[in-house]
């Protein structure tokens, strides 16, 4: 064989092996997803606002179980504390026990954590990167104010309940996001949705309360 063919045919090998001569085809670069994107709180900490909202689906005879809305939107904050702390996540955290402590003690300088101006992000548009509006940005920012180690504010905006089949069994969704008051903007905008399906909504906050965890430090 000539040198010349030598050569032709190196030359080709290495363009097979470049375009992937296995005849599969080339390795992915793509990233994988963040499974725990809010992974900084676990050595920071944050603040944790009260459960804003509750929306449930109308084809859920849920009444009786739920009992008063703002009942149900207490248990979840429950539920998040009682989850973080079982995961012995301590430093740092500041939960909504803590934040109406602190407007009781300065009820002319803070604000109430359960009278948040949070209505507007509930809407589709608010994404990370959002900024925050007034009167909203104010009363973050107060709140840090009076928490001086806190940085970062984890706010669950919104609980839903939607029922999956005709048993009254549903599943659990959560609207949360992790904003800076100190630049009025969102740093993460997510929902997290419960990995079972049941007719106790208090199994379903529960599963909740785990995946939020789950966010901060993995599973």
């Amino acid at each position: 064989m000539s040198s010349a063919a030598r050569f032709s045919i190196v030359v080709l090998c290495i363009v097979a092996f470049a375009c992937g001569g296995t005849g599969g085809p080339p390795p992915s670069t793509a990233p994988t997803p963040d499974t725990h994107p809010l992974a900084p709180l676990a050595a920071s900490g944050a603040i944790v606002t009260p459960t804003f909202a509750l929306r449930t689906a109308p084809e859920l005879d849920w009444s009786a179980r739920l009992g008063p809305s703002r009942e149900t939107l207490r248990a979840m904050d429950d539920d998040i504390a009682a989850a973080i702390a079982n995961r012995g996540l301590k430093t740092g955290w500041v939960f909504p026990a803590d934040l109406a402590l602190s407007y009781k003690r300065n009820p002319t300088y803070a604000s109430d954590p359960y009278a948040l101006a949070e209505e507007p992000l509930r809407a589709p548009s608010f994404i990370a990167g959002a900024r925050l509006a007034e009167p909203l940005a104010s009363q973050l920012r107060t709140m840090i104010a009076l928490h001086e180690n806190a940085r970062l504010v984890l706010m669950p905006i919104e609980l839903r309940f939607e029922r999956v089949d005709s048993a009254n069994t549903a599943r659990a969704t959560l609207k949360l996001a992790t904003v800076d008051p100190r630049f009025s903007e969102a740093r993460w905008v997510g929902e997290i949705r419960s990995d079972t399906a049941s007719a106790d909504p208090h199994v379903l906050m529960a599963a909740l309360a785990r995946e939020v965890v789950d966010l901060i430090a993995g599973r």
